[in-house]
């Protein structure tokens, strides 16, 4: 195989997607399971340690979006060339979002009185990765496609932008009032992307 090969010998680019979409699952798998072990986590024992409206709600948030990943990742099917560096990016993204899946519930909880504690002194992180994922969907999108990308038009672009912004608010912002705006806002917005380019179109 010479390094301008777009896929492996007597493979095509259907086989190495199904390849691939396998390693993308088990990542994806391991975050939801994490998210979901700590939500019952917190039904079945609701007094161990005080709960926290805005960090539930990031973490449904986080929850939603994987959800959203693991579909959106479906388009992968279409591309024409796999090598190497698109299957290490695809799977680097999908690592990003397993992080942010343990950074939005993490074992370090226990050393703070309670999940306000933890949501505010941990946020630079979580916020960081999130910033950090929606940068890398940019790349992630364009490698569907040029004519995916610009289908999406401008609403796109200025949504991850927007997010990415105010991501690097929230990491230098405590103010309750801020957090809690924007991840309603946030929780919202993503609800309605999802509905209208996946349930309207």
């Amino acid at each position: 195989m010479t390094p301008t090969d777009p896929v492996l010998p007597g493979h095509d680019a259907a086989t190495l997607f199904v390849h691939v979409r396998i390693l993308i699952g088990m990542i994806v798998g391991l975050g939801l399971t994490h998210l979901l072990r700590n939500f019952a986590d917190l039904m079945e024992r609701p007094g161990r340690r005080r709960v926290y409206w805005v960090h539930l709600a990031w973490s449904l948030f986080v929850f939603l979006y994987v959800l959203h990943f693991w579909w959106w990742e479906f388009r992968l099917g279409h591309v024409a060339a796999w090598n190497f560096n698109v299957y290490l990016f695809i799977s680097l993204y999908a690592l990003l979002l397993y992080l942010l899946c343990a950074f939005s519930f993490s074992s370090s909880a226990g050393e703070y009185p309670d999940y306000r504690e933890y949501f505010y002194a941990r946020r630079h992180w979580f916020f960081g990765l999130l910033a950090l994922v929606y940068a890398v969907d940019f790349v992630d999108t364009w490698i569907k496609g040029a004519g995916y990308f610009h289908g999406f038009g401008r609403e796109y672009v200025v949504r991850n932008l927007v997010h990415i912004a105010l991501c690097l608010v929230a990491i230098a912002v405590r103010s309750p009032a801020f957090h809690g705006v924007f991840v309603v806002a946030a929780l919202a917005y993503q609800v309605s992307w999802i509905v209208r380019q996946f349930e309207l179109a």
